[in-house]
């Protein structure tokens, strides 16, 4: 079994902290999403990214999975299953953790063989109905404002479902029936659709909330202005108050995420931003104000010192 280094999957160092998985992830999940690429590997490499960015977010598979790669590297083997049964056997990887996705192909065989489940069946006389299966099924933030009809693949098979509108990150979708066959004329079981947010690039997600950071000039904020701003459902124009301070958070109502019971809101975040290259004659103006104006940003700072 080929051994999968999440880490070069998701182009980070080994000791990369949360940030920066975080923002790799959002980088290569928007690039190989197959709603948006035209790549014939897109859904792979998307399969493969999200497996990478499921386990490095969480810390007790991220340690299991580095114990696992420190193991491999001081000459484990190729993290077969017999070089992982070997890992388990000197006291490694005991933590463990029960991965839900099951014969649907949701994940690898090389992380069903370290965090799969595992388990055996008995047998029993007469019709058994089938497992119930759950897959992951990514979604983008527009995608969550009205109903949308998606397309899904399960195995062999294509399905198209209707995600509700306000469906939230972690919900579940069931799907009666489309599970794994029964036996002896049992049911078949059920098929769960796990939804998870696909990051944006703009948005972070609060909740039903969204917050967005709104890069603005200096004089923007001393002297308030109207600033183009992005939304899930178009550009709004949003008023910059004078004397604004960076970091003002500023509210627009009902702009945020659908929910089942309210709609979240938009928080703009100013961001004041210094022009990377000035002119002398910038440059005069910048040191008339510096004269004139009477105003030490450090008063207060002092003060505590």
């Amino acid at each position: 079994m080929e051994f999968k280094d999440y880490y070069e999957i998701l182009g980070v160092q080994p000791d990369a902290d949360d940030k920066a998985i975080k923002g790799a992830y959002r980088k290569l999940a928007r690039k190989y999403h197959p709603d948006v690429s035209s790549a014939e590997d897109a859904e792979d490499k998307f399969k493969a990214v999200s497996e990478a960015y499921h386990v490095l977010k969480d810390p007790e598979k991220r340690a299991e999975y580095d114990q696992l790669r420190r193991y491999r590297q001081s000459g484990g083997g190729q993290a077969g299953p017999r070089d992982w049964q070997g890992f388990r056997q000197e006291g490694f990887g005991q933590g463990g953790g029960e991965a839900h996705f099951d014969d649907a192909g949701a994940f690898s065989d090389f992380f069903e063989s370290i965090f799969g489940g595992g388990g055996g069946f008995g047998h029993r006389a007469g019709p058994r109905a089938g497992r119930d299966l759950e897959v992951e099924m990514p979604l983008f933030l527009e995608d969550t404002v009205a109903d949308t009809r998606k397309q899904i693949r399960v195995g062999e098979r294509t399905l198209n479902v209707t995600v509700p509108a306000g469906t939230g990150d972690n919900e579940r979708i069931r799907l009666k029936g489309q599970g794994a066959p029964g036996a002896d004329g049992g049911p078949a079981g059920d098929l769960y659709l796990r939804v998870r947010l696909v990051p944006h690039p703009l948005f972070d997600v609060e909740g039903h909330d969204l917050i967005v950071t709104v890069p603005v000039a200096p004089w923007e904020a001393v002297l308030g202005a109207k600033v183009s701003v992005p939304t899930l459902t178009g550009r709004i124009n949003l008023t910059v108050p004078a004397d604004s301070q960076n970091g003002r958070r500023l509210r627009i109502k009902g702009k945020g995420l659908t929910g089942k019971r309210h709609t979240g809101d938009l928080y703009a975040v100013l961001k004041v931003v210094m022009p990377e290259h000035q002119d002398e004659r910038s440059r005069d103006l910048w040191r008339q104000l510096a004269d004139q104006a009477d105003f030490d940003p450090r008063a207060d700072w002092e003060k505590r010192a």
